[in-house]
């Protein structure tokens, strides 16, 4: 598994660094580390020995930091007695961005949620709905990198502001019409979040609708609104299929599956995800959507049997045999999920969450040995995983255990 190279790393050698405003894609303490792994100085304030000043992703573009960069900072600058950079151009000289390969630099779906505190269901449906593109994909387990995980941060952002799916995919589509040139605004373009609303920087400026693109999820929302409630669709699959004059499509369906998931209808999504199916025939990705729905439900077992269809139908479908790796040990069924998991690993060795999830169960059967292997192989993979100081107190334990013997 490849580093931070010595090019890559030379720019920083013996600089000391500090970080300034709201970092996008990690934590600031994450971010020193880097740096020091680089053979950086990480400071924690802005004095006249500083090398390099480092933006965070979620602030203001460089020509408006006056928050932060005093006129003696800019001077200094001007001068050439230091340097100032935006985060993502320094992840980007140490190639932590655009070196896709490494994957200990990203996050699998499941660490994007336990770093966001949204549920990995989530994740996997802006992924299916373009709000967050991965940075590459491993026999179809998506990888997201810094900026994605920056985007993901400002869609969290909504939606802990009571901004619905809808009504943010709704704000999306409407800023896409003033800049048409640009596929993902929210990733592409300097919108900042405030409430529920979506806010277009340029300049020193924030764009609202009228010249000025000031989008108001209230606003949006207040057809759905009764005494502060926001009312979601409660329509049964019946009443929809009587509805339409025309047959739906399969797209339709699942574009309205997608929004009975939204609004917390998890049997009813089912059920149309169901109908697809049927309708199409067996597909790998509605086969695993459907385990997702069910085990959401609590049906272990059905959720087991999708799983299990999903990977029939593709044996790369590592997500899947991850998955159901864990159901299966949620269900008490420990030598089968390790079977899971090892297949899993079989197809794509350097999977952080399975070894993860693999070192759990095999503790839980008492295979300390083997469950040291994975413990140490996840912290190689995912050194900087929501799950690591986990990992890190379990070996720490081990290694107390082996010097008291």
């Amino acid at each position: 598994m490849s580093t931070i190279s010595d090019d890559d790393a030379q720019f920083l050698a013996d600089k000391r660094v500090v970080f300034v405003g709201k970092l996008g894609g990690v934590t600031k303490r994450e971010a020193q580390q880097l740096v020091r792994q680089s053979g950086g100085i990480a400071v924690e304030k802005l004095t006249s020995d500083v090398d390099l000043v480092v933006v965070g992703a979620d602030e203001l573009p460089l020509l408006n930091q006056d928050e932060f960069l005093d006129q003696d900072t800019r001077r200094a600058a001007a001068e050439g007695r230091l340097e100032i950079i935006s985060e993502t151009v320094l992840w980007q000289r140490l190639g932590l961005v655009e070196n896709e390969q490494n994957v200990r630099r990203l996050y699998t779906p499941a660490m994007l949620a336990e770093l966001l505190g949204v549920s990995v269901a989530t994740i996997r449906r802006w992924h299916r709905r373009g709000l967050i593109v991965p940075a590459r994909e491993v026999r179809r387990l998506p990888y997201f990198d810094f900026q994605e995980v920056a985007t993901a941060r400002r869609l969290a952002q909504l939606l802990a502001a009571g901004a619905s799916p809808a009504a943010i995919e709704r704000q999306l589509a409407e800023l896409s019409r003033y800049v048409p040139e640009v596929e993902r605004p929210l990733a592409q373009l300097s919108v900042i979040v405030e409430g529920r609303r979506l806010l277009l920087r340029q300049g020193e400026g924030l764009i609202e609708p009228g010249g000025q693109l000031r989008f108001d999820f209230e606003a949006l929302e207040q057809n759905d609104r009764e005494d502060g409630i926001v009312r979601r669709p409660t329509v049964s699959l019946e009443e929809y299929l009587a509805e339409s004059v025309e047959p739906p499509s399969a797209d339709e369906l699942l574009a309205f599956a997608a929004e009975l998931e939204d609004a917390g209808h998890l049997d009813q999504a089912a059920e149309m995800i169901r109908v697809v199916l049927s309708a199409i025939g067996p597909v790998p990705d509605l086969c695993f959507q459907l385990a997702e729905l069910l085990y959401r439900l609590g049906d272990l077992p059905a959720a087991r049997e999708r799983y299990y269809m999903a990977i029939e139908l593709d044996e790369n479908f590592v997500e899947a045999r991850a998955n159901l790796g864990c159901v299966l040990a949620e269900s008490g069924q420990h030598e089968l999920a390790v079977a899971a998991f090892e297949g899993a690993l079989r197809y794509h060795g350097d999977y952080p969450d399975v070894h993860y999830h693999l070192a759990r169960t095999l503790d839980d059967i008492g295979n300390r040995d083997d469950a040291d292997r994975h413990w140490e192989r996840f912290l190689e993979l995912a050194p900087n995983s929501p799950w690591a100081d986990e990992a890190r107190l379990r070996l720490q334990r081990t290694h107390l255990t082996e010097t008291l013997r």
